[in-house]
């Protein structure tokens, strides 16, 4: 019997170690990636990497067309200001002012998915860019916890405006078309630095379903999702409410021009 307990003792001590060493390597993984990213260039995300598992798999994308990976990261100062305004209108009004998370908005959420059979969605731009830079798609506690916990690092070692970049440059616009740039280039046949208003709203209206929505031929629901989100553009004050994600000699030039 001692022997039997000996051994069961020395598996639990091995797993509590295998465990904690586990941890360890995640949480001092997961804290260097983030401070790394501070500083580099993001050459590709999670969302991107399981978007191409997911084509070659199937051997094409979900319109049945070859997949095709189009991202090319552009800085925050070679990005119209129209686009980070776009964003913040239609995704994250707060995004300035909270740290990562909008509690009043999770709570009306809630709320309204408790009525209606259509899910309405409360996460914030920095919420987003932990999902799509280092998590999967999904609804579970789990994901939505190592979600949480990204974003608070990401908001503890990155300024807004890098938040911001990084958002822009990873976001999905439609099949196999990831970045700012990306979208510019593929749908308006110029660079994300020349976006107008008009071109920034349909761009950002379509962020909640981009592999359903179609920027050229945009269905009644997303002009008028890109119509209210012209609007909130000019409530919010314009380029000049996003001033503390554009970089000062960007801001300069705007000005000019």
């Amino acid at each position: 019997m001692s022997v039997r307990l000996a051994r069961v003792s020395f598996r639990f001590r091995s797993l509590r170690a295998f465990l904690l060493k586990a941890l360890f390597l995640f949480f001092a993984g997961s804290i260097a990636l983030t401070a790394f990213f501070r500083w580099i260039p993001v050459p590709f995300s999670s969302l991107m990497v399981q978007r191409q598992i997911a084509a070659l798999w199937q051997g094409h994308d979900d319109d049945g067309k070859d997949f095709h990976l189009r991202y090319r990261w552009v800085g925050i100062d070679h990005i119209s200001p129209h686009a980070p305004l776009a964003v913040v209108a239609g995704e994250d009004q707060k995004f300035l002012d909270h740290e990562g998370f909008d509690f009043s908005a999770m709570s009306k959420a809630w709320e309204y998915n408790q009525h209606h059979k259509r899910q309405r969605g409360a996460s914030t731009i920095s919420q987003q860019v932990a999902k799509n830079l280092f998590l999967w798609p999904g609804r579970s506690f789990v994901r939505k916890g190592i979600e949480a916990y990204f974003t608070l690092l990401i908001e503890a070692f990155w300024p807004k405006q890098r938040i911001m970049e990084i958002y822009l440059n990873i976001a999905e616009f439609g099949p196999g078309i990831f970045g700012i740039d990306a979208a510019s280039r593929t749908y308006f046949h110029k660079s994300a630095a020349k976006l107008n208003p008009a071109e920034a709203a349909i761009l950002a209206a379509i962020l909640p379903s981009p592999l359903r929505s179609n920027v050229i031929q945009p269905s009644g629901y997303i002009q008028d999702r890109a119509w209210h989100i012209q609007q909130q553009m000019r409530q919010l004050g314009g380029t000049s409410y996003v001033k503390p994600l554009v970089p000062p000699t960007k801001a300069k030039k705007t000005k000019k021009g």
